[in-house]
């Protein structure tokens, strides 16, 4: 039980990190957001992923384990990746919906790894729902993306980005 538990703890754990990861990356790329609809988008996300964190570290809790309480070095070179790559880009409301796309598909196959492992019933739903809603919230920026390309990004440079 106690290589279950610490397998669990791990996941939940790694989990947090991811979120705490996307809090703060969407707290930073939303300071520099010109267009208004994405700006709230990823402040709204901003709060969904900071109670997600907060969902995750009271389970850890619960469970008995110590919660993490920020994200990973991983994630703190992702958004200073971005950080340059707005700096340099002619559009850097498509340069961050962009990077956010990439963050998103890293936080679902995170998830995904989570959802693989044998955790609790309750657990797993939790992991489940906040997957699910993920899910929609890269499917939004998604869209955003392609509604945001324009035809000028079809130039011979345009896939520098």
């Amino acid at each position: 039980m106690a290589n279950d538990l610490a397998d669990i703890l791990s996941t939940l754990n790694d989990l947090i990190e991811t979120c705490k990861d996307s809090q703060e990356g969407f707290h930073a790329a939303a300071e520099k957001l010109k267009d208004p609809e994405i700006h709230t988008l990823f402040l709204q996300c901003y709060l969904q992923r900071a109670e997600f964190a907060g969902e995750l570290q009271a389970e850890v809790t619960r469970t008995g384990g110590d919660p993490a309480t920020s994200g990973s070095t991983l994630g703190a070179i992702h958004r200073g990746w971005i950080g340059l790559k707005t700096a340099l880009a002619a559009d850097t409301d498509l340069a961050i919906l962009d990077e956010a796309e990439r963050g998103e598909e890293a936080a679902l196959i995170r998830y995904i790894e989570a959802l693989r492992k044998d955790l609790p019933s309750d657990l797993k739903a939790i992991v489940f729902r906040q997957h699910h809603e993920i899910q929609q919230t890269h499917r939004t920026i998604r869209e955003l993306l392609e509604r945001h390309h324009t035809p000028s990004t079809d130039l011979p440079m345009a896939g520098l980005r």
